[in-house]
């Protein structure tokens, strides 16, 4: 056995051809069938966990996930027997837990199963035109009812169990469309429509009676119990009435494949690459909401097909947040529910990667980077990331890839095509095509471990390239048939070829020979490897055996059981030798190879294995398949550790990217750093208006206290004024109160003084009446004891006379009763007698006294039934006795009631009598109350007016407070009056002092301009003489010269004293100039601080007003507690008032 094994890590690839291949386990994982395995993917921290298939090669049909999201149905078949396997997706493996079978009937494949909503039961569709609804009781394996659902001209594609009812289901297809239920152990069809001519491609439960199918020809057709009543339109989702199919035109619309409901409604595919939603509405009807739509291939250089893909299945997350689609090529989308944007088109995104949807044809790996290139016949070639489990880039072409090498730095890559091998950089995100070479059909192309040189496949010729010259260095020619595999030494000196032709041949790469050759005509090969020491060589072909050659001879040969191998590779430590083979199966061998029969063997794929590869560190193998899936492997050994290798690899991180890209991306860069400048800019302008605005605010704020402190003083004199006259009217009240109150309290006195004798009257008067009702009563009562001891007597002699009737008449009954019991039990040991001695009788003669047995049973069931009338009609008899036993002792209980009841009324007459004792009481407790009232009411009048001196007391000290804080305010005042005059003052004399260095400015510039003039004057004299020193050898020229320039620049009497005034005059404005400059800065200086004193008065006083605010509020307060207690005591006043105008 193999002492390295293989763990499947992670898979690129969705198995097609699956009945609802896409389901959600929680909210962040989904279950979808990938290879041979169905995977649980982990969206959030993108892991898989795998749930392998059944070791046998079976074909896996259909999957059906429970409504509690635990158990994963599995439908598989290989061509002669179907089982469905139930799988617990909550256990960490996915335990396995029952395997259904269609018990003795033999079934080929069932296309489609569904759990009802307790996943207690399981329904499965068997197909062919016999097609067979299976009922199963799954957890103990019983097949509970079936019934026959197709027919020669329909078949069922779909069935589903109501989402309310778990005995009801719903199966559909082409030309059927079935309600049935389960009852009395079979599966019943209830009402169902004539749809022969119909093809329907789906339906989902909405409600517990209504179910919406979709049809080929674009109709969405709503049956409620089974009859179909209306139609939606897909295009508005008004609903048309029908009540006749006929109506319905093949090929009206596009084709409805799945639909989902939810609780809002429902959803379903509307053609090629839309999903559209329907929302439920009030008067019961749906309308169109959204519609989502399948995004165009962005790395497709052709009109890209991804928005043409039919969608397959339709999920939705058990919160219904998220809405998963798989598509007939191989595709996962999502879509997030909660996220809604009216003004822009809506697009599935890509559920974890985009997948291969076509055969994979060569996969490749590099030493400096954790990559993986796969090339396809669906056109593309993709870039994978096998540690971040990330596509890293993806480009679709013209034709078909046929194969794919990387470079070991991970920056170039060949792909062959078939007119063309073409070389290529491997950029940030594209392939750029560097060197086209002209190898046509190139299956098979591989570059050297050192990168300095490519070998590329042209039929049976080996063609080796220079990747630095791209020149053709060497062409390996021998092979009589097509090359099949290639791969190099390690040290890049040799390269090992295998064909179709059965040749294995050995090659110098520098010389161009044969090292060594072995050829097997009868075995086609498909694969070809060195040995991890490049000593000896593995070939896999049709032959179906594992052969390892050395010195072109086979040494060893492994053969395989009946699958052939398709592919080989060799770990790097030298340890294990894994295989692919023809059915999908990963095998791996212990090296070196064994004589007998031992591997291990992986279940993989659900194609044949084309390529496999392990990478540079032997920590993963990489398999591709047929099925277009790709399937990293984590390489351990049998302790789980890790597998270690001796090779230290590090990854780098270089990429590519053109002068062109780092251009445009560095113009991008200025052009928003210009735009974040701008945005700089427009955001400290408004910044600047904020401040602006909010100064403004503040004045106006400011302005609105000072009017509310004003109009506050306003209503606190108004205030004051209606405080003195509350308290003179308080006066006034309280003198007349006082007054009012001494006359109530005389009258009071005299009044109750005669109420007192005239209740004193009364009282005796009642003690009277009380003696003699008393004696009437006493004589009352002995004569009602005297009839009621007479009646109940009377009563209990009438009661036990009947008891004594009822209890024979019941004794006779029971007698009677087990007399016919004794009579029936005997005429029944007679019938058996009968019955024996008959049965004797027909052993003996059995086909002469038939007709007489049949006729004697038939008058001993008369018999026996006359017998059992008889028994029940005693029985009533009995039961009527037992209700009239139940009514006398009703009437029994009434008398005892009557009884009770008149000595109830005795106790009440009791109590009569002594409440009249408790009224007379009760008046001499009022009078005593109404006394002690009017000593406290005195006593609270006194204390009325007690409060209201110290109230004057009170209000005496705040008035002289809120005079003292007028007086305060109004000198506040009078200093903001004198700040402001002095500031209008110092305003002045800045305004003067600017006129004053203004005029001095003038004067100044005036100056300047003179000093200008004299600056030219001096110019002009200095060129004047300097003609004159050329005449200085002609003396009577040069004295005119002299004489005219002195006649022109020395006016008459002027002499030295002008310069003598000039130096006067600058030096007087040099002294002004700095007395105003002096003056100026004097001035600036006292402007500063009385600025300085004027905010600190402004401070000052504002803080004094809040303080003056608060004890106003606080003034306010009181007087509303003052006005309060006012008006409580002007209530308790009008009380007395009245209580003393009431009483006499």
């Amino acid at each position: 056995m193999a002492t390295v094994v293989a763990q499947p890590h992670f898979i690129f690839g969705l198995r097609t051809g699956v009945r609802n291949n896409l389901c959600f386990f929680d909210e962040q994982t989904v279950v979808f069938p990938s290879g041979n395995s169905c995977v649980c993917y982990d969206i959030a921290q993108r892991s898989q966990r795998f749930i392998p298939a059944s070791e046998e090669r079976l074909r896996m049909r259909a999957l059906a996930i429970s409504a509690n999201r635990r158990y994963l149905a599995v439908s598989e078949d290989c061509g002669q027997r179907a089982t469905v396997t139930v799988f617990d997706l909550q256990h960490e493996q996915g335990r396995k837990r029952r395997v259904l079978t269609a018990g003795e009937m033999h079934v080929q494949q069932f296309l489609c199963m569904a759990f009802s909503p307790d996943a207690k039961y399981l329904i499965g569709q068997t197909g062919g035109p016999d097609g067979t609804l299976n009922f199963w009781l799954w957890e103990k394996q019983k097949v509970l009812a079936t019934a026959k659902t197709g027919t020669s001209n329909t078949y069922v594609t779909q069935v589903s169990f109501s989402p309310h009812n778990n005995t009801r289901v719903c199966v559909s297809g082409s030309g059927v469309l079935k309600l049935l239920r389960y009852s009395d152990g079979a599966l019943k069809q209830s009402t169902t429509p004539k749809v022969e001519s119909v093809n329907f491609l789906c339906h989902a439960w909405v409600t517990e009676e209504r179910v919406i199918a979709g049809t080929d020809a674009g109709r969405l057709l709503v049956f409620d119990s089974g009859e179909l009543r209306r139609e939606i339109s897909v295009t508005s989702g008004q609903q048309v009435e029908m009540k006749k199919i006929k109506d319905i035109k093949v090929g009206e619309g596009p084709r409805i494949t799945a639909i989902l409901s939810h609780s809002r409604g429902f959803a379903c595919s509307l053609g090629p690459g839309t999903v559209c939603l329907f929302e439920r509405n009030k008067e019961d009807g749906y309308r169109r909401s959204r519609e989502i739509r399948i995004p165009a291939d962005p790395h497709s250089n052709e009109l890209s097909l991804d928005p043409h893909q039919e969608v397959h299945t339709m999920c939705m997350s058990p919160a219904e947040q998220t809405l998963a689609i798989s598509t007939d090529r191989g595709q996962l989308y999502s879509f997030s529910l909660s996220s809604a944007d009216i003004n822009r088109e809506e697009h599935f995104e890509f559920l974890s990667q985009s997948f291969h949807s076509k055969s994979i044809t060569g996969v490749s790996v590099c030493i400096r980077k954790p990559l993986v290139a796969t090339s396809s016949l669906d056109h593309s070639v993709r870039i994978w990331n096998y540690e971040t489990k990330l596509l890293e880039l993806y480009k679709a072409f013209q034709e078909e890839a046929h194969s794919v090498a990387l470079h070991p730095t991970g920056l170039f890559i060949l792909v062959g095509f078939s007119d063309k091998l073409r070389l290529m950089n491997l950029l940030i995100d594209d392939l750029r095509t560097i060197k086209e070479f002209n190898v046509r059909g190139c299956r098979e192309c591989a570059f050297s471990h050192g990168g300095h040189m490519f070998a590329a496949v042209n039929g049976n010729v080996i063609h080796t390239y220079s990747a630095t010259s791209f020149e053709n260095v060497l062409s390996l020619k021998g092979h009589n048939g097509k090359v099949r595999g290639i791969e190099w030494s390690q040290d890049d000196s040799r390269l090992v070829s295998c064909g179709i032709d059965g040749g294995v041949y050995e090659w110098n790469t520098q010389t161009g020979k044969r090292e060594s050759e072995s050829v097997l005509k009868s075995c086609s090969y498909t694969d070809v490897a060195f040995s991890s020491n490049c000593k000896s060589i593995l070939a896999v072909g049709s032959d179906l055996t594992l052969k390892e050659i050395q010195d072109c001879q086979v040494l060893r040969e492994v053969p395989a059981d009946e699958e052939a191998h398709t592919a080989v590779t060799v770990s790097h430590s030298g340890r294990v030798v894994f295989t692919g083979t023809s059915s999908g199966t990963v095998r791996a061998v212990k090296y070196p190879l064994p004589i007998q029969k031992e591997w291990i063997v992986y279940q993989a794929h659900c194609g044949p294995v084309t390529k496999m590869v392990i990478t540079s560190d032997d920590q993963f193998l990489l398999s591709v398949s047929e099925d277009g899936s790709l399937l990293i492997w984590k390489l351990i050994d049998k302790e789980s550790r890790g597998h270690k290798s001796h090779r230290q690899i590090i990854y780098t991180e270089e990429i590519l990217v053109t002068k062109s890209d780092l251009e445009e991306k560095t113009q991008n860069m200025l052009e928003l750093k210009m735009r974040l400048e701008e945005l700089q800019m427009e955001n400290e302008y408004q910044l600047r208006l904020k401040d602006m605005n909010y100064n403004e605010k503040m004045k106006e704020l400011s302005d609105k206290f000072t009017q509310q402190i004003e109009s506050l003083k306003t209503m606190q004199q108004a205030m004051k004024a209606e405080m003195e006259k509350h308290a003179r009217e308080h006066q006034e009240t309280s003198s007349e109160a006082a007054v009012k109150h001494a006359e109530e309290l005389k009258d009071l006195e005299f009044s109750y003084s005669q109420k007192l004798i005239v209740e004193h009257e009364r009282h005796q008067d009642l003690q009277h009446k009380h003696q003699r009702m008393q004696e009437d009563y006493e004589k009352q009562l002995r004569a009602a004891e005297e009839t009621t001891s007479q009646s109940l007597e009377e009563l209990t002699r009438l009661s036990e006379a009947k008891l004594q009737e009822e209890t024979l008449l019941l004794l006779q009954c029971q007698e009677e009763s087990q007399q016919q019991a004794r009579e029936f039990k005997e005429i029944l040991r007679q019938v058996e007698e009968d019955e024996a001695r008959k049965s004797h009788d027909m052993q003996i003669n059995f086909e002469k006294k038939l007709h007489s047995e049949k006729v004697a049973n038939s008058n001993l069931r008369r018999e026996t039934d006359l017998v059992t009338q008889k028994f029940h009609s005693l029985q009533r008899q009995i039961d009527d006795w037992s209700l009239d036993v139940k009514k006398l002792k009703q009437e029994r209980q009434k008398l005892l009631g009557l009884i009770r009841s008149l000595e109830s009324d005795i106790e009440d007459l009791k109590r009569k009598i002594s409440g009249h004792e408790q009224t007379s009481n009760d008046k001499d407790q009022t009078i005593f109350g109404l006394k002690k009232k009017n000593q406290e009411l005195e006593k609270f009048n006194f204390v009325l007016d007690f409060q209201l001196s110290e109230l004057k007391k009170q209000t005496e000290p705040q008035q002289d407070d809120i005079n003292e804080k007028k007086e305060h305010i109004h000198r506040l005042e009078e200093e903001l009056a004198g700040t402001d005059k002095r500031n209008a003052l110092l305003r002045v004399s800045v305004s003067d002092l600017r006129l004053k260095l203004k005029t001095s400015n003038k004067e100044v510039h005036e100056e300047r301009l003179k000093a200008k003039d004299l600056e030219t004057y001096l110019q002009r004299l200095r060129s004047e003489l300097q003609s004159c020193v050329g005449f200085l050898q002609e003396p009577s020229r040069l004295k005119q010269s002299v004489q005219a320039i002195y006649a022109r620049y020395v006016a008459p009497g002027d002499g030295g004293m002008k310069s003598s005034v000039d130096e006067d005059t600058q030096k007087m404005l040099r002294l002004q100039r700095d007395y105003q400059e002096k003056t100026i800065n004097k001035l600036k200086n006292r402007l500063a601080r009385s600025s300085e004193e004027h905010e600190r008065a402004y401070e000052k006083i504002m803080k004094e007003k809040g303080a003056l605010i608060a004890e106003i509020n606080e003034l306010r307060k009181e007087l509303r507690t003052a006005r309060a207690q006012v008006k409580d005591h002007t209530a308790q006043l009008a009380d007395l008032k009245k209580s003393r105008r009431v009483a006499p």
